[in-house]
């Protein structure tokens, strides 16, 4: 026999200002990218790093910023780097029509070596 709460029918309404909010993550592409084809592989990362920022901050629109589009490319269709050092952010949606009142960006940050690194809040 399971006890189960109950959550209130009212359920308090959060404001976006809480929930904007930047972190920065390490993303192993490597293990995500393991046997996609080598045509296929920077597409591919693109995709991992959109499901990810996805997953990660809750909203399902996503915009990478050119530069972490060029980081990805760097080495070609099928080099892409082992790790890559991201910063997502959690930013209001001011647009008129918006479906979403969130949207997340995806930049790249620039470090030496991303290996073990952990995830930090950014104060911005």
């Amino acid at each position: 026999m399971s006890t189960k709460t109950k959550k209130p029918a009212g359920k308090a309404s959060r404001s976006a200002i809480q929930d904007v909010v930047a972190r920065e993550y390490t993303i192993h592409m490597h293990k995500r990218l393991h046997g996609a084809t080598f045509k296929k592989r920077a597409p591919k990362a693109i995709k991992e790093i959109k499901d990810f920022a996805t997953k990660s901050m809750g909203t399902k629109d996503v915009r990478i910023d050119p530069q972490l589009n060029k980081t990805v490319w760097e080495g070609g269709i099928k080099g892409v780097p082992y790790r890559l050092r991201i910063r997502i952010s959690r930013r209001r949606n001011d647009e008129e029509g918006a479906k979403e009142k969130l949207y997340s960006y995806v930049q790249a940050v620039n470090v030496k070596n991303p290996k073990g690194l952990h995830t930090v809040v950014v104060e911005e």
